[in-house]
């Protein structure tokens, strides 16, 4: 189970994790604890489903919501700092993008999906674009969140 090798690799290392998810409405942190233990480093999230939510809790920039919007790789970084910065984590997640089947447009169709990880000295993003329903979407952005987090601490 993804969510159990990341918690175990995240306690190998003392390290802690917070999420900032919008399109995943909380489903990284609800894979993160579903894991036995998972409080030893899950710290919390954040589901900052509005703009509103991103800039007020996690310090994203008003003026790049309005430039780029909420689906963009910026605001997926600034989400994934700001969580991490805010729950004093040494890992912060941010996810953001379009689950469907609405809300989709030629530049920003249903299932891009953009997953960024954040620490101290890096941080790493991906543009994705996932096929489905929206619930389909929602899993699998979560669980390639999770596969980024797996990557990102084992390169250290």
């Amino acid at each position: 189970m993804l969510a159990k090798d990341v918690g175990e690799l995240l306690r190998s290392k003392g390290l802690t994790i917070s999420v900032a998810e919008s399109c995943t409405g909380g489903k990284v942190g609800d894979l993160l604890t579903n894991v036995s233990g998972s409080s030893d480093y899950f710290l919390g999230g954040v589901t900052s489903y509005g703009n509103r939510a991103k800039a007020e809790l996690l310090g994203v920039s008003e003026e790049l919501l309005a430039l780029k919007g909420a689906v963009s790789d910026e605001v997926a970084r600034q989400m994934a700092a700001g969580v991490r910065k805010s729950m004093h984590a040494d890992i912060g997640v941010g996810i953001t993008g379009v689950a469907g089947p609405r809300g989709g447009t030629p530049e920003k169709p249903v299932g891009l999906v953009y997953i960024a990880i954040n620490s101290e000295k890096s941080t790493v993003s991906e543009k994705n674009i996932f096929k489905g329903s929206r619930t389909r979407v929602k899993t699998q952005s979560a669980n390639r969140a999770l596969g980024m987090v797996k990557e990102f601490l084992s390169k250290d």
